[in-house]
């Protein structure tokens, strides 16, 4: 996965509270394989129409936050079924960071392990910094994961908690198989001294 250090860049402020993940990629569109380009669904039944024209209200769908890289929510985003392909969907929208007050507890594991950085900030930051945004439509925030930091459009910086475990594996751009693959030659060389410990399980 795409490795998160820092991201500066076009945030969109999302204002509606209790996002499930059927709204962020609706449930028919989850057999797809991976490579199948997620973005195109995200947030599909409000954000276009029944004949594919996009809705002019949608935010997403404004100029200036076309090219947002960063998402301002309110309370419980990503709640609802458990779905990676919700995650996936901001990601190959161009979204790398979701900023919310809180998030639904599946949906907040399964963008760590897709690149994508939920942070976590006060309520009251969360509604500060989207009134902001809708103040300063295209307004840049930056998101700093080695420092933990977000700064919001006026400049103020807050601090955000994470995993130390999960920020490495995002700071260098490792998901779960590539963690393992740290491993490679202590895994092999386990294999080679288990075969030769235990000939009789591999003679069958």
């Amino acid at each position: 996965m795409k490795a998160f250090v820092v991201e500066d860049g076009v945030a969109v402020p999302f204002d509606q509270a209790d996002v499930d993940t059927d709204q962020i990629l609706p449930a028919r569109y989850l057999r797809r394989p991976r490579q199948g380009g997620y973005g195109q669904f995200l947030f599909r039944d409000v954000r276009f129409n029944d004949d594919d024209s996009e809705r002019p209200d949608f935010i997403l769908n404004q100029a200036p936050y076309r090219s947002a890289s960063i998402m301002v929510a309110d309370r419980n985003f990503g709640c609802g079924s458990s779905r990676e392909q919700a995650p996936w969907g901001l990601v190959d929208h161009g979204i790398r960071c979701v900023i919310a007050a809180d998030f639904g507890d599946i949906f907040y594991l399964n963008s760590l392990k897709t690149g994508l950085l939920p942070v976590q900030l006060d309520i009251a930051v969360c509604v500060r910094m989207r009134e902001q945004l809708h103040a300063q439509p295209g307004a840049h925030v930056r998101v700093d994961l080695p420092a933990q930091t977000v700064t919001g459009p006026d400049g103020q910086v807050y601090a955000f908690k994470m995993d130390a475990f999960r920020k490495k594996c995002l700071v260098e751009g490792l998901d779960e198989i590539g963690v393992t693959l740290q491993h490679d030659a202590a895994l092999k060389s386990f294999e080679v001294q288990y075969r030769q410990a235990h000939p009789w399980l591999f003679n069958l």
